[in-house]
């Protein structure tokens, strides 16, 4: 049985009245944001309640909203997407919890309600540095031990800080500064005389 938007509005709107900072449909897809204290009690009740049903969580996401639409964005930087699924009644949410402290961004782990959040909950932690509060395991996924800083972070340089080359008399793989000068690379066209006339 499938669920239409505007039922799926009104249920939300219903259940989650106060819990919510706004509900916005576009593009025949529903988004609310969530307070981050009320996060785990809305996310369990998403994943309950008989006339919601969201059984799946099929993707997490960090975002760094300092920079959002030409540097416009007056709310907090940092947030987390989910991208929930109800099988049952075959209809998808978006759900935004944004971190309320922007030097340290904590927000909890929706792993133990979604056991596949926990490797997108890394990912974001490695990639963001957002904390993920009640994780089982939270480090680093796609970054090396030793790496500094988290790259998707829009301050991030985009050259990065150090890189790393096997140095073949220590016999070892050593970090250094970046040596990569920033240049404008321009093409050269090389054309042959009689190329098109073949």
């Amino acid at each position: 049985m499938m669920i239409e938007n505007k039922t799926l509005l009104d249920e939300l709107t219903q259940q989650f009245a106060e819990r919510l900072v706004s509900v916005q449909q576009a593009l025949g897809e529903i988004t609310v944001v969530i307070k981050a204290a009320e996060m785990i009690p809305v996310m369990t009740q998403l994943r309950d309640a008989e006339d919601l049903l969201f059984s799946q969580m099929s993707d997490l996401c960090g975002m760094d909203y300092s920079e959002y639409g030409d540097g416009e964005w007056q709310g907090k930087r940092f947030a987390v997407v989910y991208h929930l699924l109800s099988m049952k009644h075959n209809q998808r949410l978006r759900v935004r919890v944004f971190a309320e402290d922007d030097d340290f961004p904590v927000i909890a782990s929706v792993a133990p309600l979604w056991p596949s959040a926990n490797w997108y909950e890394r990912e974001a932690f490695d990639l963001f540095g957002l904390i993920f509060t009640g994780h089982p395991d939270l480090r680093r996924i796609l970054t090396d031990y030793g790496f500094v800083g988290n790259p998707f972070r829009k301050d991030f340089p985009l050259s990065g800080h150090v890189e790393m080359r096997y140095d073949p008399e220590q016999q070892r793989v050593v970090y250094q500064p970046v040596t990569v000068e920033p240049r404008e690379v321009t093409p050269r066209i090389i054309r042959e005389a009689n190329y098109a006339s073949k």
